[in-house]
């Protein structure tokens, strides 16, 4: 049975993910879970995997090209079957090619327009139509270099190149910005969207850091020997969040079609700067997975962030973010929540303070945790009682992680 390989889409506003390397060609075997094609979006490249075992066939992607999400860009077929629809996608194209050319109005074209290979109205991928809005360009005007004259996000951003080279310098003006590059304008549009549709509420509580500190000093020796990591505190985080979601199922829950859906695993998603933005790679299973393994996890999705080779996996599925600024010296801050996940817990330093101790004054580790809540799947007395656990957890963190 014929499975078709569609482009995939890593987040809902994606429009187009450019084909980076065919990793497999036309007529070899490939096996389900094998490599077989390499993307890049505007977050990441990464490695897509075969569906299922058969034979590649029907390649309708060049590398180089930028393809609309869910497209079909090639099929896997049982050896000696034929790849679905040729015959008939075949006749559709012999009738367009017969049929006059049509404008964007619904008016024939002029002969020079029907002349360029354009069947019925101007052909334009998604990421191209923006980019050619953003400029202010016609795309009638566009010759593209595409299949079948198809207008590409490259040829929108050459025309804005020559031009550029045409028009005369422009004077400096004191407000004028650096443009975002792609990554920055995706993660500008996110946030904008999920701070304006999504209630948010905020809830922040200081904790005693020094049962963390000594934990981390004790199985840091065991978890760097036994699998080759070093602990960090995120991970004893992710760990401790992880295991106390699992008694507060609204903070691990998300906001879909207008209800809330129960997940049923624990996937926390740690949000890591790259260039110009930040990725949010998931850490699976975290509230059954051992502290060991969530510090592999953990240093394995960070070295594939840093050198932009994570995979579609990495980045989906999370149910609940964890954002640790620690290591830059901040006391405190509000994260943004990432939809459609409840909840994300932003981390300062811990900084020793002077605290009230049994009726005297001393000096102890303390963290201050923020957690973001969206209040259409839980409330205030939920989220306090997930910050209660959660400090409970980190009082005895040994308890809780054997």
């Amino acid at each position: 049975m014929a499975i078709s390989v569609i482009m995939p889409a890593l987040e809902v506003a994606q429009e187009t993910a450019k084909l980076v390397a065919w990793l497999k060609k036309e007529g070899d075997s490939v096996r389900k879970g094998e490599l077989l094609l390499e993307i890049e979006t505007d977050k990441a490249t990464m490695e897509v995997e075969a569906e299922a075992d058969g034979v590649l066939a029907g390649v309708a992607a060049k590398v180089g090209e930028d393809v609309p999400v869910g497209q079909v860009i090639a099929w896997i077929v049982d050896p000696g079957e034929s790849v679905p629809g040729v015959s008939d996608a075949a006749g559709r194209a012999a009738e367009a090619s017969e049929a006059p050319a049509v404008t964007d109005a619904g008016r024939p074209a002029s002969l020079n327009a029907a002349e360029r290979p354009v069947r019925g109205i101007t052909q334009i991928s998604p990421k191209a139509r923006r980019l050619a809005k953003e400029a202010g360009i016609d795309i009638g005007s566009v010759q593209g270099t595409g299949p079948g004259g198809e207008i590409l996000a490259s040829d929108i951003r050459a025309l804005v190149e020559a031009n550029a080279d045409q028009a005369p310098p422009a004077a400096p003006a004191a407000t004028q910005q650096p443009a975002l590059s792609s990554i920055g304008r995706l993660m500008a549009e996110r946030t904008t969207q999920s701070w304006t549709t999504v209630p948010h509420f905020f809830v922040e509580r200081e904790i005693d850091a020094g049962a963390l500190n000594r934990a981390r000093a004790a199985l840091g020796p065991v978890i760097e020997q036994s699998h080759g990591v070093k602990l960090t505190h995120t991970d004893l985080l992710v760990a401790l969040a992880a295991r106390t979601l699992t008694m507060h199922p609204r903070l691990n829950a998300s906001w879909i079609d207008g209800g809330i859906l129960l997940n049923p695993n624990v996937n926390v998603s740690i949000a890591m700067a790259v260039e110009d933005g930040v990725v949010a790679a998931v850490v699976t299973n975290a509230h059954t997975a051992p502290l060991g393994e969530i510090a592999k996890q953990r240093r394995d999705l960070t070295e594939r962030a840093r050198s932009g080779r994570l995979h579609l996996a990495d980045l989906t599925g999370g149910t609940f973010t964890i954002s640790n600024l620690g290591m830059f010296h901040v006391d405190s801050f509000s994260a943004i929540i990432t939809p459609p996940q409840a909840a994300i817990l932003a981390v300062g330093a811990i900084k020793d303070r002077v605290v009230p101790i049994e009726g005297g004054f001393g000096v102890r580790p303390m963290l201050r945790l923020t957690l973001s809540v969206d209040h259409r799947v839980a409330d205030g007395a939920k989220a306090a009682a997930f910050l209660q656990n959660l400090a409970e957890a980190m009082e005895e963190p040994e308890k809780w992680l054997a």
